[in-house]
């Protein structure tokens, strides 16, 4: 019980780390690119440049995870993006940026590997709260990310992608010392073209796989163009900007890090996601439409409880519906769903924006959103029990 505690606190740790540097250039990224001219749809096509490149990693740093290890994977990726914040600090040109968000989308798929070995360390009935983790690291990045990224654009925004660049160091570091490789009982394994076409077909990984896309989907959309909103509506700068965000981010640490896994125990993940679509949903339409700030911001915090429900919902559950030796391309696969999401969901913001006024993207976040409300709808009315997966054991 010990060992399972430090190999889940340092594994935590480490994706804190690399996450506060991801909170710190996602705020400032719009006005970075703004700087070198970019418009909104310009905007949208660097950012599905990194989730690209996500999108056909992911899986391959999760498989090689099966293969290797997870510790090997996850300090190769460390350095490597440490070495595209120096690109994107000493960028000159939007190519530069485009250069160094390419590296960035390569090195960052490693979240597969880090779900993978939250898998490793924990068991099913647990398995929620473990994703719960990542969750909440994701929370606390955003939490102080933002702030420290709006905070250091004052000298630059070149000089913020330098302190991350400095931050993926200490990470290596860190890592390097005290993340250990967690005990598998599988071995090294053959992999094929069945296996990945099995994990998107099979119902238990199938389902949350579609459902993550879905989500994503919509989050992109409102991550592309929601610094661009608040500019536009309320007149925001990168640093306000990144205040609001740490307070989603808050609310997101607070649930993900402690509620959630007592909720999985009691109502069962695909419930849980239910409900967090519920509460996404007029949340985020509210905000597209409310005249001032304040209630902008009371919207957007109902957005992100429902948010915080959803996430570590569908990464338990696809990977308890997964297999055990292949837990790495499973989360490999489900990552790069997400990631295709956000190849599609920037794109149609930024067109979105430009042609059909500041709120499109909001709206259709929000449609997104109800279609996935729509498909657990049916799902939980056809299943048997009316509960799905919630109690499902990892197969063997």
């Amino acid at each position: 019980m010990q060992a399972k505690k430090k190999a889940l606190l340092s594994i935590f740790l480490v994706v804190f780390v690399d996450l506060v540097g991801f909170g710190m250039i996602i705020p400032i990224l719009p006005y970075y690119a703004e700087s070198f001219g970019a418009s909104a749809t310009v905007l949208g096509f660097l950012m599905m440049s990194y989730s690209g490149m996500q999108f056909l990693f992911s899986p391959f740093w999760g498989r090689l995870s099966d293969r290797v290890g997870r510790r090997p994977v996850l300090l190769i990726c460390i350095i490597g993006i440490a070495s595209s914040m120096l690109v994107l600090g000493f960028a000159k040109s939007l190519l530069w940026l485009f250069i160094g968000r390419v590296l960035a989308g390569f090195f960052g798929a490693n979240i597969s590997a880090a779900q993978a070995y939250i898998a490793d360390v924990t068991p099913p009935e647990e398995r929620a709260k473990g994703m719960g983790l990542i969750g909440a690291a994701f929370g606390l990045g955003f939490l102080f990310g933002p702030a420290l990224g709006g905070f250091l654009s004052q000298w630059g925004y070149g000089t913020v992608a330098f302190a991350v660049a400095g931050l993926a160091v200490f990470n290596f570091f860190f890592a390097a010392l005290f993340l250990k490789e967690p005990s598998r009982k599988t071995g090294r394994v053959s992999l094929n073209k069945k296996i990945w076409w099995r994990v998107v077909t099979r119902e238990s990984t199938g389902l949350p796989i579609l459902l993550f896309f879905l989500v994503t989907l919509g989050m992109a959309q409102l991550e592309t163009s929601f610094a661009y909103f608040v500019l536009a509506r309320f007149g925001l700068d990168a640093f306000h900007a990144g205040m609001i965000l740490a307070g989603m981010a808050l609310m997101m640490a607070l649930i993900q890090g402690g509620a959630i896994g007592k909720l999985a125990k009691q109502f069962g993940e695909m419930r849980l996601v239910a409900v967090g679509v519920l509460f996404m949903v007029p949340g985020l339409l509210s905000a597209s439409f409310v005249p001032h700030l304040k209630l902008f911001v009371l919207s957007m915090l109902i957005y992100v409880i429902g948010y915080s429900i959803v996430s570590p919902s569908l990464s338990s559950l696809v990977s308890k519906g997964g297999e055990k030796d292949f837990q790495g391309l499973t989360m490999g696969v489900y990552q790069s769903a997400g990631s295709m999401a956000r190849i599609l969901g920037p794109v149609m913001a930024g067109l979105l924006y430009d042609h059909l006024g500041i709120a499109a993207p909001f709206l259709s976040a929000c449609t997104v959103f109800m279609i996935a409300l729509a498909v657990q709808i049916v799902k939980l009315m056809t299943a048997a029990k009316g509960e799905a997966y919630a109690d499902i054991p990892d197969p063997s």
